[in-house]
């Protein structure tokens, strides 16, 4: 479809599916009508929408089977958020929870252990099980407790992506939650620490992650530092128009920069 103003030159980007440059969407309970208007307007620059951790458990199952619809139809994957897959887990569930997303239209699974404590071992087998299935694998690195992630070294991140990789997930992401502090890669203020983006790049490869990324000058420091295809994650809604002009230099933060 025709762009407004095409006479502009902007940097190209890899049109969908993408390998890399993925834009993943948090959808925290959208309804259908809104989704609808997203997707006619951006579309192009969603790659993966999650419904966010276990808002699905509260939303008629009619009104999820066609939002998952909605977005495939737009050439957009759909992953459950990862914390009710722990919760199926921790109820002893996650083969009745596999098949069940299966038959609703999802296509993509994200396995995480942020809350529930799921070992290194049986993280790794729901992995391998969901691919199995079919299901295209996110694997999630980090606790959502600030305490608690702080306690994993550099070191424990990246063997436990690379173990997650060689069970079969498509690629790892770097938990941040939605509000992007004192998680991950972010101090408590919700800045980069810049040597761990370094480390992780280097021993993960920039392709094989999703960093993810709610606030604008994080999006800024990740597409400056390591490009406008890095992958990023946990943008909302209302933020993905604003973070593809920042991929394309149609903002002040990238424009000439790229």
């Amino acid at each position: 479809m025709m762009k407004s103003f095409e006479m502009i030159t902007i940097p190209f980007r890899e049109e969908k599916p993408r390998k890399r440059g993925l834009t993943t969407l948090l959808d925290r309970g959208l309804g259908y009508h809104a989704a609808m208007d997203l997707v006619e307007q951006a579309a192009d620059y969603i790659d993966l929408v999650k419904l966010g951790w276990g808002t699905t458990r509260l939303i008629p199952e009619e009104v999820v089977r066609k939002k998952i619809a909605l977005y495939r139809d737009n050439q957009i994957k759909v992953s459950n958020g990862g914390t009710i897959l722990e919760i199926a887990y921790q109820q002893g569930k996650t083969a009745l929870f596999f098949l069940a997303a299966k038959e609703m239209g999802f296509d993509s699974i994200e396995v995480s252990n942020g809350v529930v404590n799921i070992s290194r071992e049986h993280k790794q087998k729901l992995i391998a099980e969901a691919c199995e299935l079919g299901f295209e694998v996110f694997s999630e690195i980090g606790k959502k407790d600030p305490r608690k992630d702080a306690e994993i070294s550099l070191q424990q991140r990246i063997e436990e992506a690379n173990h997650d990789l060689a069970a079969g997930a498509s690629k790892v992401v770097i938990e941040a939650r939605e509000g992007g502090k004192g998680i991950g890669i972010y101090d408590e203020r919700g800045g980069v620490k810049k040597e761990m983006v370094s480390s992780l790049v280097s021993e993960i490869g920039v392709d094989n992650i999703i960093f993810e990324a709610p606030d604008k000058s994080q999006q800024v420091y990740l597409i400056l530092h390591l490009g406008a295809n890095v992958n990023l994650g946990n943008i909302r809604t209302d933020d993905v128009i604003p973070l593809e002009t920042l991929r394309r230099g149609l903002r002040g933060d990238t424009l000439g920069k790229l």
